[in-house]
């Protein structure tokens, strides 16, 4: 099983709010998810971000898969770069 991290829609139309979660691959987007890793608000100024480090930490080091967004949104709260840090430590 093909284990992804990426966003789930969940906001109004118009409205858009995501939430990260860890998910099969062959789910669909807003289907059925293993885990909440935390939310994505792009509507405020600035975008609001809240993901849960040490979740998000586990599941990469379990070897699941961030799509492309999902990459930046880990970046930009700085936990995909402590994951290449802890990588190279072990």
């Amino acid at each position: 099983m093909a284990v992804r991290i990426r966003l789930k829609r969940v906001g109004a139309k118009k409205r858009p709010f995501y939430r990260l979660v860890v998910a099969d691959s062959r789910a669909a987007r807003d289907g059925r998810f293993i885990d909440t890793l935390g939310y994505y608000n792009p509507v405020t100024e600035p975008a609001e971000i809240k993901i849960d480090r040490e979740k998000a930490l586990s599941w990469l080091e379990k070897g699941a898969q961030p799509s492309d967004t999902a990459k930046a949104l880990l970046r930009k709260s700085g936990v995909y770069d402590s994951k290449a840090t802890v990588q190279d430590e072990g």
